[in-house]
């Protein structure tokens, strides 16, 4: 288990602010022992939160062309046929990742491919299971063609507490998937669209593992 690279400045921000913040207690509330105890507990257990949520486990990859894989750790919160306005402009097969503070928010790359569109949209910051999250909310949408010619629309999405998303591909690029794609901070969603004929392989409220859960397969 390492600390993912987008984890070092948090780190070293929060590790400053709390060593200031336990010093002051230390220096100038010596006398109230049961304060200052209670201020190292919940300052070690603030520490323990940020530095577990930029975890970065090492995962076995599986790669198939037939199979699309989960993009992040998380629970599957939509499965549904909907229309898809930004690239396809068509009726798409979406399922959608929802991603707690708790989760690893590195995000992976559902196929291999060609990166054939990217775009970034700033926007707000819903909370992530809201219904026009998807396309109101800060986020990037990014679509690779596999060597079959199946092209895959995932968009990672900004929700109420991540206000930072961090993306790692541009058009053009030759991408192998459940490599890194990007990262979300703290709390997030990834929606993927697939054609209307792929095989779901998971169900509504599944926990699902990125770059490992195989989402669908393609027909």
């Amino acid at each position: 288990m390492t600390i993912h690279k987008e984890g070092y400045t948090s780190l070293a921000i929060s590790i400053t602010l709390l060593f200031i913040i336990n010093a002051l207690i230390h220096f100038f509330l010596a006398d109230l022992v049961w304060l200052k105890w209670f201020v190292y507990i919940i300052s070690f257990a603030l520490f323990v939160i940020v530095l577990q949520f930029f975890r970065n486990p090492k995962i076995t990859i599986n790669p198939n062309d037939n199979h699309v894989i989960c993009p992040a750790d998380g629970k599957i919160v939509v499965i549904e046929h909907t229309q898809e306005n930004e690239y396809f402009k068509d009726t798409r097969l979406q399922i959608s990742v929802f991603m707690s503070p708790f989760n690893v928010h590195i995000n992976r790359n559902p196929i291999s491919g060609i990166v054939k569109f990217f775009k970034y949209h700033p926007g707000l910051y819903l909370v992530a299971w809201h219904p026009k999250s998807s396309t109101d909310n800060e986020r990037t949408t990014v679509v690779v063609q596999n060597s079959r010619g199946f092209e895959i629309l995932y968009r990672q999405i900004a929700g109420a507490l991540a206000r930072r998303i961090v993306w790692y591909v541009k058009e053009g690029d030759q991408v192998k998937q459940g490599d890194e794609f990007g990262f979300i901070k703290f709390g997030s969603r990834v929606d993927i669209f697939l054609p209307t004929d792929a095989k779901v392989n998971v169900t509504l409220g599944e926990v699902v593992k990125g770059g490992q859960t195989v989402l669908a397969e393609l027909n």
